[in-house]
This record gives structure tokens, sequence and C-alpha cells, in this order.
């Protein structure tokens, strides 16, 4: 059936939308004419490429070579960037996004942010569903932006909020057969902008010696991509599906999880696939916060929760591997919107994990761990 629907509460992965514009006459119907001929241009122009820094690692006696692929460099600071434009465009070739148009999507802050820079800019209005684990610094960014803010609080009983906000997408699309579903959960759009940008940016920029990229998986779409890409033209190289203990989105069970960008209250519909990954890293929330913390002191370097997860899955797995060829880590974002949660102490002591994260330093420092800049490729 099409991906909109009519007269129903919508399923996951369909969203309600009202019949495709009457057309109207005269000016207003060349006004809106204009407008919806520059959403393609605005969404060109919207991809940037984002650096690849490299590093060297020292841990548990051995010294490795790492790259951060360094999302937060891009126009809104994540990997979502890439993910809008994707799912606008496939709006946008299903139906054209007219002036006016509200689209709603849930998010845990960093989708959101990319596409409250781009609907602005092609007449459109932008709805978020988020909830309470999404940063101050995000909600903020979301309403300077001119979005919509619904902030979502009922828990969805598996460790989030994701089932809670994505019901709350589905009334309001209900309710209003207007609104527009990007869908970024299951719409095939995101991993394919991912497959043709960020794949080929990342193994043209670590070059033949890359072996392994890891990548933090909430939705999974860029995962799904960065491993369609590699299948194709790198099939030597492993691609590495990092998730967060308590996550479903991968595999795992339910339970607490402090970090937000990674991890799901149900699996990737992206992942289904044998084929979909080489292999899947759980790793400890506290320890990646750890890992936060080390490269910030080390490097001045702060990133996101979901790179901590992706350098702490690759600390661990190298170390049971003699395989020493690049390993490449997706940095997803940067650090400065969770300067009050993952990098505060206060914010650790409400958490109750304060002790838990300085052991996790101490322990991690105790074993050699250090990171040491080398230079950075465009």
């Amino acid at each position: 059936m099409p991906w909109w629907c009519r007269g129903h509460v919508p399923k996951v992965g369909e969203c309600a939308a009202g019949p495709p514009p009457s057309g109207g006459h005269g000016h207003t119907s060349l006004a809106q004419g204009e407008a919806v001929s520059r959403v393609n241009p605005v969404l060109a122009r919207a991809l940037a490429t984002t650096p690849l820094l490299r590093l060297d690692v020292a841990h548990r006696g051995r010294v490795r070579r790492l790259g951060l692929k360094l999302e937060a460099q891009g126009p809104t600071g994540s990997v979502k960037d890439r993910s809008a434009v994707g799912l606008l465009r496939s709006l946008h070739d299903e139906r054209p996004l007219t002036p006016g148009t509200v689209v709603v999507e849930s998010t845990s802050g960093n989708l959101g942010l990319a596409l409250a820079r781009l609907l602005p800019a092609i007449g459109c209005e932008f709805l978020a569903v988020v909830d309470l684990k999404t940063p101050h610094a995000t909600r903020r960014g979301l309403t300077d932006s001119g979005a919509r803010v619904i902030v979502v609080d009922e828990p969805d009983g598996l460790g989030g909020y994701l089932l809670s906000r994505l019901r709350q997408v589905r009334e309001l699309c209900a309710d209003n057969p207007g609104y527009r579903w990007p869908d970024q959960y299951e719409n095939w759009a995101a991993p394919e902008i991912h497959r043709r940008t960020t794949g080929p940016e990342l193994t043209g920029q670590a070059g033949q010696d890359l072996g392994t990229v890891y990548v933090p998986v909430s939705t999974g779409g860029t995962l799904a991509g960065i491993a369609a890409h590699l299948r194709e033209h790198r099939p030597d190289v492993a691609a590495v599906a990092v998730d967060v203990r308590g996550s479903l989105a991968v595999s795992g069970s339910a339970g607490r999880r402090l970090v937000p960008g990674i991890g799901a209250s149900r699996p990737s519909a992206f992942l289904r696939a044998p084929h979909s990954y080489d292999r899947a890293v759980h790793v400890d929330d506290i320890e990646a916060i750890a890992v936060c913390r080390i490269l910030a002191e080390d490097i001045g370097l702060a990133l996101g929760g979901s790179s901590g997860c992706a350098v702490r899955a690759m600390l661990g797995d190298r170390a049971k591997s003699g395989d020493d060829r690049l390993s490449v880590c997706l940095a997803a974002d940067g650090g400065s919107k969770y300067r009050d949660t993952l990098y505060s102490d206060d914010w650790a002591a409400e958490q109750g994990v304060a002790k838990e994260i300085t052991s996790a330093v101490r322990r991690l420092r105790s074993e050699g761990l250090f990171f040491d800049r080398k230079h950075q490729e465009h």
C-alpha cells in the first residue's frame, strides 16, 4: 500500500496523510510551484563532507591506529544531517513538499535538529516528538529553529521512550491527515543516503589499510547503508554493529540506558537480514562515558555518548584480534550538547553513577589507555 493512509490509525512504518494537493490556480499555484522547485537544490546543498581524524591508541601494552569519522563537523553537528536529506528527498519524490506542509517525526535529538534546519528553507513546518532523555540543549536548539516540540514523558517499559514517541506520532498523524511522517525507523531512504555518501567518504579517507568500521546503532540506518557500501566495494572490511547493554536494537534484553542516540526499545528494521553486518558488540554505557571523558582529557575532543560506545567497542574487539589494520569508528555527533549530562559530575551524581564512572576511568587508565592525535583528513 502507499506510504500514506487514510481513515485509520497507521501502523509502524505508515503515516496518515491527506490526498495530494488539488493544484489550485493562478498566482498561488505559481508561487507553490516555485517553492516546490527549490526543494531538490536545497537538499543537494545540505550535504557536507566530514573529516577523518587519525589517532594512535595505547591500550593493554599495544598501540593501535584509530580513525574517527567526525560527523559533528556537519551542518547541524551529527550524522543525521545526511539522514534528513535522504528522508526529505524520499517524501518529496513520493509527493511534493509544498509550503506550509507539517512534517512530524520522533527523534532522540539529532535528526530533529537536522530537520529543523532544512524544513524552513523549503517553506515547511516541523513538529518534533522528543522525550525526557533528550538533552535540554537539543530542545532549545529545536525551538530556536522554529520547530514545535512535544515532550513524551511516559516510559515504554523497555528501558526508553521510543515506543511511546512512535505512538504519539501515529496519533498526531491520525488526527491531522495533512501531516507527513518521514519515519526514520523504517524508511529505506535513510540507509540509502549513507550507502551513497557516508560509506564512500569513509573508505576513501581511510584508504586500503582499512580493516574494520564500528557504527553505533539506534535506528540502524547508518550502519545498514555503510555496510551495503562495504559489501559492494570493500568486502574485506568488517562492519561492526555497536549497541549498548539494555538495548534491543541489535539483540539482547531491555534495561536501563543512560546514553542517548544509541540503542532502542525494539529491533532495528534495517538490520534483520543475516548479511546486514559482520558482528555485533554490546558495550556498557558507564564505560562508554568513561571513554568520552578520557578522550576529552587526552586530545581535547568531546564526543557524544554513542561515539564513546563505538570507541569502547573497538578497544574490546581489537584486544581479541591480531588484525593491525586501521579501525574507524563513526563518531555520530559531538559532546557540546551533553556538557550538562555525560560530562557533568552533578548529573552523574543525580543518576547515581558518579562512583561507577570514576571507577571505570581509573580502570581504563590502569590498562594504559591513552589517545594521541595524529592528523585529520578531509
